[in-house]
């Protein structure tokens, strides 16, 4: 008599994932649509662009200027859109900046979120469509909130959960990789009294992740002396959706990987202690460096590490196969992670 693992398989084997309609594919494409707009202007935007669009904002000084100064800023807003439109429109080298960024970008998050959706098509695991989310520039910096599926049905086994976990960071990865090399190569290297001159003056500082700085060395230049252009920018998102996507918590795709791994258990500690970890890094990053960036991370971890994880219908356990990529994943979560990514000086 078969026993329930070999009856899950052979249920699995049988149905047929559910397919999008044409009114689904539609929508989608709408969305990615509104993000590629979003992202376009976003990317000449600061903090990620060296291209001055909007130089005519008001300096408060008094609190009836500042009271002023807020009222003002949805007029303020709207016409910092359409100047940045216009420029787009009109400048060459400025809609090649935005395009290289959004056009990057969306590679990285479509590979990601394909990587998913192909894995739970081989599966036969229902699953949506990638849902791309635009945001307004500035109120989202990228021009979005990034992209993600919906799986609707049972995972089937613990080798499904863990491959369709894996599946996503693993091809962002590999397309974020060619994009951060061009951007090495195409960066423009200031000198070294122009860096300092550009450090004493402070803002936002980005830290480079350990496969940037291995990267910059292999090819032979300085991140310290460098500016960011749109394929760095887009490989640097790229790289800090990788690391967080790869926390072991809740759902998140580490979140996958360790329950698939070690079982229900150790995955409800990680996310545990995954929390406790970023809420710590959030208030040394706050005390470090003034930035409160940390703390949207421990927000998100917060809510994930409350979301109890499916089980999954089969509890077949990992080859070594894939107990060896669960530690070339482990791999690219340390290549990518920052513990501080944004730092104001």
């Amino acid at each position: 008599m078969p026993d329930l693992n070999s009856l899950t398989n052979e249920l699995f084997d049988r149905r047929e994932a559910m397919r999008p309609t044409a009114r689904t594919w539609l929508k989608h494409f709408a969305l990615l649509l509104i993000a590629f707009f979003t992202m376009t202007i976003a990317g000449v935007l600061p903090p990620f662009n060296n291209v001055e669009i909007f130089s005519n904002v008001p300096d408060p000084q008094t609190w009836t200027e500042i009271f002023q100064f807020i009222f003002s800023l949805p007029s303020l807003y709207i016409q910092l859109l359409f100047e940045t439109i216009q420029k787009l429109l009109t400048d060459y080298k400025t809609l090649k900046y935005g395009i290289s960024f959004s056009l990057s970008l969306l590679a990285i998050l479509t590979a990601h979120e394909a990587g998913h959706y192909v894995a739970c098509r081989l599966y036969r695991v229902d699953a949506t469509l990638p849902y791309f989310i635009p945001l307004p520039p500035l109120i989202g910096p990228a021009g979005t909130l990034g992209a993600f599926i919906k799986i609707v049905s049972p995972m089937p086994s613990h080798r499904a959960t863990f491959d369709i976990g894996v599946a996503g960071p693993i091809a962002g990865f590999i397309v974020l990789l060619p994009i951060l090399i061009v951007g090495l190569f195409t960066m423009e290297q200031a000198s070294p009294e122009e860096a300092a001159a550009a450090l004493a003056q402070g803002g936002l500082y980005f830290s480079d992740p350990l496969l940037s700085q291995l990267l910059a060395k292999i090819i032979g230049v300085n991140l310290s002396l460098g500016f960011f252009n749109p394929f760095l920018a887009a490989a640097w998102l790229g790289m800090l959706i990788t690391s967080l996507n790869l926390i072991p918590s809740g759902q998140l795709d580490g979140g996958h990987a360790i329950y698939a791994v070690f079982g229900e258990k150790i995955h409800f500690w990680t996310g545990r202690i995954a929390f406790a970890v970023m809420s710590l890094i959030s208030l040394l990053g706050w005390f470090l460096y003034s930035s409160p960036s940390g703390f949207l991370f421990a927000i998100l971890l917060a809510v994930m590490m409350r979301i109890r994880h499916p089980e999954p219908l089969n509890d077949t356990p990992l080859d070594f196969k894939r107990k060896i990529i669960a530690v070339l994943t482990l791999l690219i979560f340390i290549l990518c992670f920052v513990p501080f990514p944004i730092q104001i000086r």
